[in-house]
């Protein structure tokens, strides 16, 4: 692999970084008004990182592995470091307790998932999916980096426009602020919201009898958080201001690790991982129009519906299988 290219890999690599935040594309993004908890640095991936993943790429051995790992583990213990001087300062200064709070969460859930995260860190960055370009690609369907090889994810959520043709299709009752069942007027683009998590499982279910060539599904919490990556600190999205749900696209400026687009805010997003609350409260990923904007991180835990409930903040994403290939990343190490 020669220099420019692994450059141009580690580039894309930076913005899946679990724990190191990556700008928005559009330099009008805005912090937001109601967080103090959002620093303005935005840390670069230092040389050492870079030289090991370069390293890695072009002789895959245990031994590189493993110096790699190591590296991860100290970047994203520096990045602990400086949350809980974050939050020994916000003691100090903040005039509310809500935000010693707030940032008292993201350090107890940091150090919580330590493992995890340098882990999902680490498959990633080995990930031989990630390529020059990866996150601007603007296709239907988008390859989540760090999960299975044969797995993508649906660039925004699903729409009211696509779920009024599931609708027409199969004849299944329409989502309840559908009045006398039509679409919500001028809410074509917006996603689909007031339905469970069975509305969602049979919306795919139809895919994949459309589709043979691959399996529909709801992504489980792991797969949704690889196609999120790390919540960029000035990223714009849908939270806290708004009455409401706006367009997928509202915000495209804000992309995720995989390319996606809507991913925080808007509406929570169902996924198919049971909660520690029962097999039948399903954890709900991304935040909402409704939440605050450090419950939209990708990181945010205990977020759970009952499988029942339906919503006016919660849709869902759309993960495709594809047949044939399973490619599951540890198996290439």
């Amino acid at each position: 692999m020669n220099i420019n290219f692994a450059q141009s890999i580690l580039a894309v690599c930076m913005a899946a970084a679990v724990g190191m935040g990556f700008a928005a594309s559009a330099g009008e993004a805005k912090l937001h008004k109601y967080s103090t908890t959002i620093e303005k640095e935005r840390p670069q991936l230092n040389e050492e990182t870079k030289r090991l993943i370069s390293a890695w790429r072009r002789h895959p051995t245990e031994a590189n592995l493993a110096a790699l790992k190591k590296q991860v583990a100290a970047n994203y213990d520096k990045v602990i470091e400086r949350k809980k001087a974050k939050l020994e300062e916000l003691k100090q200064t903040a005039k509310h307790a809500s935000k010693v709070q707030e940032m008292q969460e993201i350090v107890d859930e940091m150090l919580q998932n330590r493992e995890k995260r340098i882990e999902q860190s680490l498959r990633r960055f080995t990930d031989p999916r990630l390529k020059p370009g990866s996150r601007d690609r603007q296709e239907e369907y988008l390859p989540v980096i760090g999960a299975a090889r044969n797995v993508s994810i649906a660039r925004t959520p699903v729409t009211n426009e696509e779920y009024s043709e599931f609708l027409k299709a199969t004849g299944r009752k329409p989502p309840q602020d559908w009045r006398n069942g039509a679409m919500p007027a001028g809410k074509a683009r917006h996603p689909v919201v007031t339905v469970s998590y069975a509305d969602a499982a049979a919306y795919c279910q139809w895919l994949s009898d459309k589709d043979q060539s691959a399996v529909y599904r709801l992504p489980t919490a792991e797969e949704w958080e690889f196609a999120a990556g790390h919540m960029p600190k000035d990223a714009s999205f849908n939270c806290g201001e708004n009455d409401g749900t706006t367009p997928v696209d509202a915000y495209a400026e804000t992309l995720a690790a995989c390319g996606a687009i809507d991913m925080w805010g808007n509406c929570r997003e169902w996924t198919s991982t049971p909660t520690a609350r029962g097999k039948t409260v399903m954890a709900v990923k991304g935040g909402s129009w409704k939440s605050r904007r450090t419950e939209c991180r990708t990181e945010q835990k205990e977020e759970g519906r009952e499988a029942s409930v339906k919503a006016d903040d919660v849709g869902f994403r759309v993960i495709r299988e594809s047949k044939g290939r399973t490619g599951r990343q540890d198996e290439r190490r």
